[in-house]
C-alpha cells in the first residue's frame, strides 16, 4: 500500500508538471506561429477604380518604397512608408480607373521586385464591362494537387484568352482554409504565398475565413480587408466579414467560423442592411461552411462543425435568398458539389422537394436587378488541394464530382458562365445564368 501511494504521489506531481508545460508551452508556440522571417514577395489587396494596397516582407528592416508607372520601364511615382520594418503594407490612391499599372517594391537603396510581370490593374467605373474571376477553395495544403489545380486553371487561361485590353484574371475569391494545418504564418508561406506567388503579383486576392485558418491568430494580420467601405457597400466595422464591388457584381464575404450566426447578431444585422443599399445587378456570396454537402462534411449533423452548417442554412440562407443572391459559394467539403436554381430549403435534406428547384439546365432570371427568391445556386468548392471521401447524395446537390479543381467565373452585363476546371485542365461542369430574359423565373415566396 505504502508503494502505491508513493507511486500514485509521483505520477501526480509528473501529470501536473506536464499540464503546466503544455499550459505554458501551447500559448507559446501560438505565439511564435505568427512570425515568419523571410522573404515574402508583394500581393494585392483591396483594388478599387481609384487605389489598391501591396504587401510583402523584407528579409531585414527597412522603410518600404513602392514605385509605379504606366510603363514598366518608367515607374514615374512612388510611395514610401514612415517606419523600417520587415512587413510592408503601402496603399497607392489616386490612380485612373480601369487602367494597368506596372510596380517595383523595394526600399529606397534597392528595388526587390521588378519586372513586367509585376503589376495590378484597377478596378473600373463603368458596370457593362466584362469581368473574369477564379474561385478556390480550401487550397492551403502544398503538394502535387495543389499545383496540379493552379497549373490547369492557368493552362485553361491561355486557351480560353480575353481580348487584349483585359487581365487574364480581375480578382481571386477562396472559400477558406488557406494554410493547413494550423494556419501558422510559415504554413501561410509554404502553402499559400510561395505556391501561388505568380499569380498574387498581380491578381488581387479576397479569402475567407475558415476553420484551420483559425487555428492561429496570424490570418487578419495577413490580410488586409475593407472595413469601412473602401471598396464598396455597407461599412461593417470589423475585418470579419464586408463586401465590395466590382463592375456589376456586388460581392459579400461573411466570417461563418467566428462570427455570430444569430438572425438579430452583428454579422447578420449587417447583412441586411448591405443587402438593402446594393444596387448592383449580380449578387454572389463566399464563406467557409457549406448550407448543403454530403462531401467529407454532413450538413445534417449536429456535430459536424458545432453545428455551424445548420445555423448557417437556417439563418443566413432565408436573408440571402430574400435579396435575390445569384451565387453562394463555400468550401470545408473537400469535393465539388452543386445545386441547380433553388430556393426556401432550410432543413435537412430528407425535406427537400422538387418544389424547392426553381429552374433546371441553363437558368435565367426575370428583370434587370435582383429577382428575390427566383432561386440561388450554391457551390462547395472545397478540392484545390485535397480531395476526401464521401457519399456525394445530397438530394439539393444533384451535379457533385470527386475531383480536385477549381472555378472561374466569366460575368458579362446580364450573362454569367462559369466553368469547374479539374486537376487535369478538363471542364467537368459548367453552367450559364442569365438576368432579364423574358420568361425567367418569378420571384416567389416560400411557403
Amino acid at each position: 500500500m505504502t508503494f502505491l501511494i508513493r507511486w500514485l504521489r509521483r505520477f501526480g506531481l509528473l501529470f501536473v508538471a506536464l499540464l503546466v508545460l503544455y499550459a505554458v508551452g501551447r500559448p507559446t508556440q501560438i505565439w511564435l506561429d505568427g512570425f515568419y522571417s523571410g522573404v515574402r514577395e508583394p500581393y494585392l489587396q483591396m483594388v478599387t477604380s481609384d487605389a489598391v494596397t501591396l504587401r510583402w516582407q523584407s528579409e531585414k528592416a527597412s522603410v518600404g518604397v513602392v514605385r509605379y508607372g504606366e510603363h514598366a520601364e518608367q515607374l514615374e511615382f512612388s510611395i514610401k512608408e514612415s517606419k523600417a520594418d520587415e512587413e510592408h503594407e503601402v496603399r497607392l490612391t489616386q490612380l485612373k480607373p480601369a487602367t494597368k499599372y506596372f510596380y517595383s517594391v523595394g526600399s529606397e537603396e534597392q528595388e526587390e521586385f521588378k519586372g513586367k510581370e509585376f503589376w495590378f490593374k484597377t478596378a473600373p467605373i463603368k458596370n457593362d464591362v466584362p469581368v473574369r474571376f477564379w474561385v478556390t477553395g480550401d487550397q492551403g495544403y502544398p503538394n502535387p494537387v495543389q499545383n496540379g489545380v493552379r497549373d490547369a486553371m492557368l493552362g485553361w487561361l491561355k486557351q480560353n484568352p480575353r481580348s487584349v485590353k483585359n487581365s487574364p484574371l480581375d480578382f481571386w475569391v477562396t472559400t477558406g482554409d488557406n494554410a493547413y494545418r494550423s494556419g501558422s504564418n510559415e504554413q501561410f508561406q509554404k502553402g499559400f504565398f510561395e505556391p501561388y506567388k505568380m499569380i498574387l503579383r498581380n491578381t488581387p486576392v479576397w479569402p475567407a475565413y475558415g476553420n484551420h485558418d483559425a487555428r492561429r491568430w496570424v490570418f487578419f494580420d495577413l490580410f488586409t480587408f475593407p472595413t469601412k467601405a473602401e471598396s464598396g457597400g455597407i461599412a461593417s466595422g470589423t475585418e470579419h466579414y464586408y463586401s465590395f464591388d466590382y463592375a456589376n457584381i456586388h460581392f459579400v464575404m461573411l466570417d461563418t467560423q467566428d462570427s455570430d450566426h444569430d438572425v438579430d447578431g452583428d454579422m447578420l444585422n449587417w447583412l441586411k442592411k448591405d443587402l438593402q443599399a446594393s444596387k448592383q445587378q449580380w449578387l454572389f456570396v463566399a464563406f467557409h461552411h457549406p448550407p448543403y454537402t454530403k462531401g467529407s462534411h454532413n450538413s445534417d449533423s449536429k456535430r459536424d462543425s458545432r453545428g455551424r452548417l445548420i445555423t448557417v442554412r437556417e439563418n443566413i440562407l432565408p436573408l440571402l435568398e430574400q435579396y435575390g443572391a445569384d451565387v453562394v459559394l463555400s468550401g470545408h467539403s473537400h469535393m465539388y458539389e452543386r445545386s441547380e436554381l433553388i430556393s426556401c430549403h432550410y432543413g435537412y435534406s430528407s425535406s427537400f422537394t422538387p418544389e424547392m428547384i426553381r429552374q433546371v439546365g441553363k437558368y435565367s432570371k426575370k428583370g434587370k436587378n435582383i429577382s428575390k427568391n427566383s432561386g440561388t445556386l450554391y457551390a462547395v468548392i472545397g478540392s484545390s488541394s485535397k480531395v476526401d471521401n464521401g457519399p456525394l447524395d445530397h438530394p439539393a446537390l444533384p451535379n457533385s464530382i470527386q475531383e480536385a479543381g477549381s472555378m472561374i467565373f466569366d460575368v458579362n452585363k446580364n450573362t454569367l458562365k462559369a466553368y469547374f476546371i479539374n486537376e487535369i485542365g478538363e471542364v467537368s461542369d459548367q453552367f450559364e445564368l442569365k438576368k432579364g430574359v423574358k420568361g425567367g423565373v418569378e420571384s416567389k415566396a416560400c411557403l
